[in-house]
């Protein structure tokens, strides 16, 4: 990043020495003799100018050498009068005999150079800007999640349903041969909290397939188009990678009713909802992709987007129950010290209703409560505050 920096320093230090070596150039080169424009005019106007050269604010011209009795022109004296811009004087010097160039004014010269700069400057910054926002490595592919169902506490009848969805990801083309296609879709919908990304990543490591994990944050940006623009990038990606499991968290973010109120963040909705809808209508089940979403509530989403044929399979994620939450208490005390109060039935009891990630948390403040209070072991007591407090 310093290397930059000093690279395009450089380049900017060699632009102004130009500048000034040119102003240099021109400011000690310069020894035409001034004639009144008067003067110049009479002469043009009896064929005696040779050459005019504009430059600027200044007309430098030399004259007919008359003295050897013929038309050759002599560069031997340059004299140079004001330029009164007139469009019409070009012409009137050319149907009086004499040759006529234009150069650029050293001003232009310099203004065109920092145009240029600025173009630079400008374009360099919007390809950085595009280039974070469009970078290929949006959406990491991970090729080993690390989590397997035994990591996941309950959800047993969404194991065994994801177990056969795996099986028909892996073998799609003799399913396809007894007509049964592989989901494109399924919705994961519970409160936050419960194990819907975890439930995710296990399912890519039970199936040993990759993973790409998204989420609506994802897609957003300060451009126009640009969500649409990521949405397709992400299904071009799994496709590339298949067999591979697509999950997009707090999917209605994206996914949201669309209601043409016209507004720029409406309008932005709208198109990465009808992106998302071709993308899903584009590939076939057997292509081994499958799209995972997780949301907190399904009727926010719009219909198309939830229809059968997208996502063929809902379920639903609830709060733990007591057989799951005594699982999850001996899992989140381990390496804990709770007195006799906080025995195992106990705090499932008193956790019912919480989710998986509240239970966890509940512990945890717990735990530091008593650290706080300087006690070797937190109690019932210490455990409803930190409930209170989350």
């Amino acid at each position: 990043m310093i290397f930059r920096k000093k690279k395009f320093a450089a380049i900017i230090f060699f632009v102004f020495v130009l500048a000034g070596a040119f102003f240099a150039w021109d400011f000690f080169t310069d020894n035409a003799e001034f004639v009144p424009y008067s003067e110049f005019y009479a002469l043009a106007e009896n064929g005696k100018i040779a050459s005019v050269r504009f430059s600027g604010e200044k007309l430098f011209f030399t004259q007919k050498n008359q003295a050897l009795g013929s038309e050759d022109f002599s560069a031997e004296k340059e004299f140079y009068t004001d330029n009164p811009e007139s469009p019409l004087l070009k012409e009137f010097l050319m149907r009086h005999g004499s040759s006529v160039k234009v150069e650029k004014d050293g001003l232009e010269i310099i203004s065109f150079a920092f145009d240029m700069v600025f173009y630079l400057i400008f374009f360099v910054i919007i390809f950085t800007v595009f280039k974070k926002f469009i970078s290929p490595n949006t959406f990491k592919v991970v090729r080993k999640t690390g989590v397997k169902f035994k990591d996941v506490v309950g959800m047993e009848n969404l194991k065994k349903d994801m177990l056969t969805v795996i099986e028909i990801m892996k073998n799609s083309e003799s399913y396809a041969r007894k007509g049964i296609r592989m989901p494109k879709g399924i919705l994961l919908e519970g409160a936050p909290g419960n194990g819907k990304t975890l439930f995710a990543k296990a399912l890519a490591g039970e199936a040993r397939v990759n993973f790409i994990a998204a989420k609506a944050t994802d897609f957003e940006s300060m451009f126009m188009a640009i969500g649409p623009m990521k949405v397709k990038m992400l299904f071009r990606k799994a496709r590339r990678i298949a067999p591979c499991i697509v999950f997009i968290d707090e999917f209605d973010g994206i996914g949201t009713r669309r209601n043409y109120s016209g507004s720029a963040i409406e309008t932005e909705n709208t198109r990465i909802v009808a992106a998302l809808l071709n993308e899903l209508d584009g590939f076939e089940s057997t292509q081994g992709v499958l799209v995972i979403a997780a949301t907190n509530s399904i009727q926010a989403l719009d219909e198309a987007l939830i229809r059968p044929g997208r996502f063929d399979a809902r379920f639903k994620v609830p709060y733990p129950q007591e057989k799951d939450r005594l699982e999850l208490c001996q899992m989140y005390l381990r390496g804990k010290n709770p007195d006799s109060t906080c025995s195992v039935q106990s705090l499932a009891r008193f956790f019912d209703g919480f989710s998986c990630a509240k239970i966890e948390s509940t512990l945890n403040r717990a735990a530091i409560l008593a650290i706080q209070e300087r006690k070797m072991q937190f109690s019932m007591d210490d455990v409803k505050t930190a409930a209170k407090e989350n």
